[in-house]
């Protein structure tokens, strides 16, 4: 028997009717007065229950479906045909309460980035113009007439106006990586080649604080094409290894190892410095993340770098996985998809 306000009034009124005429069957065995004192009986518990039960649950049950209708926008049955309509309220309930709680704490979360991501982005935008302000208005204060104050000067605030363009530009490139607007230009080129050209770049860096860069290639020189975006993996390798000669060693080694992974190329940038602690991995990736701020600040950069980087990967169906111990290195970990020596075309994916 199905669970309603129909079915429980029947059994509430047969149970209410059966009790009132037995009890009257003692003092009147007749059976006309046993049949009509429990049809009597019957019809009254049965109106009065079916009423209070109706209107005044089931109706009300419905009612708190519909909420959750309008608030969920999922459909949640009426529940006229459940067996236990009370029972399943009480789990639909803790359910969408749960459910709101995820969304309170989520919102809540990101209510918390976006206010250290305002105040991050506030400050490093605030550092090069007020730098560039001060060396400016020095100059056009009087100190632009003296000839080596005046080249001095102009040349830091150059450096500065360059670090608010870089800073600019990434905050350009990771938003448009975000909401899709960039398009990875897939095509087939070779992964060393492209390495030797980031050490390429990077060796007067490098031998500033005496950092050997070392390729480890365990695959034959013709598995290492890949299908990619050359232009975008390229600064991700860039990325990794300028900030494994920054932040490693003096002296040290930066190492970039190719291996071949079924149908993948694996890339792995290691350096020997001191690695990063276990309390900031997981934010390592987020923008303007600094571990130490102030080294971080002479060493130079945006603070979006490894962002810019996590989202070029995952754009490349690829994940970017940190490994790091202190005092151990620090090592950061990627696949791209192997390519045919053959395939010239190039091919355009959206992000």
């Amino acid at each position: 028997m199905l669970f309603n306000s129909r079915s429980v009034a029947f059994l509430f009124a047969t149970v209410v009717s059966l009790s009132t005429a037995l009890g009257v069957s003692i003092t009147d065995s007749s059976l006309k007065v046993f049949i009509l004192v429990f049809l009597l009986s019957f019809l009254s518990a049965f109106s009065v229950a079916f009423v209070i039960l109706e209107f005044l649950i089931f109706k009300e049950i419905r009612k708190i479906y519909k909420i959750f209708n309008r608030f969920r926008g999922e459909e949640f049955a009426e529940n006229k045909d459940a067996h236990a309509p009370i029972q399943q309220v009480s789990q639909d309930l803790s359910a969408f309460v749960h459910m709101k709680e995820r969304e309170i704490n989520k919102l809540k979360e990101l209510e918390s980035f976006r206010r250290e991501f305002l105040a991050d982005l506030s400050h490093e935008l605030k550092t090069p113009v007020f730098a560039a302000q001060g060396f400016i208005h020095t100059l056009l204060d009087g100190a632009v007439d003296d000839e080596r104050v005046r080249g001095r000067f102009l040349s830091k605030a150059a450096k500065s106006l360059d670090d608010l363009d870089n800073l600019v530009q990434d905050l350009i490139a990771i938003s448009q990586l975000e909401t899709g607007e960039v398009r990875m230009r897939m095509e087939a080129f070779n992964i060393v080649e492209l390495i030797d050209e980031v050490f390429e770049q990077l060796m007067l860096k490098a031998e500033k604080r005496g950092v050997s860069m070392v390729l480890e290639n365990r695959i034959r020189k013709v598995d290492v094409l890949v299908h990619a975006d050359k232009n975008r993996i390229k600064q991700v390798l860039k990325n990794l290894v300028d900030n494994a000669i920054k932040y490693g060693n003096e002296n040290g080694v930066v190492t970039v190892h190719i291996s071949l992974k079924k149908e993948a190329i694996q890339l792995i940038i290691s350096d020997d410095g001191p690695g990063i602690s276990e309390e900031h991995q997981s934010r390592i990736f987020q923008r303007f993340y600094r571990i130490e701020k102030s080294r971080s600040k002479e060493m130079g950069g945006t603070g979006l770098g490894l962002a810019i980087v996590k989202h070029i990967i995952e754009a490349h169906e690829s994940n970017i996985i940190l490994s790091s111990k202190e005092g151990k290195g620090t090592s950061f970990t990627f696949k791209l998809l192997k390519a045919e020596e053959e395939k010239e075309e190039n091919e355009e994916i959206s992000i």
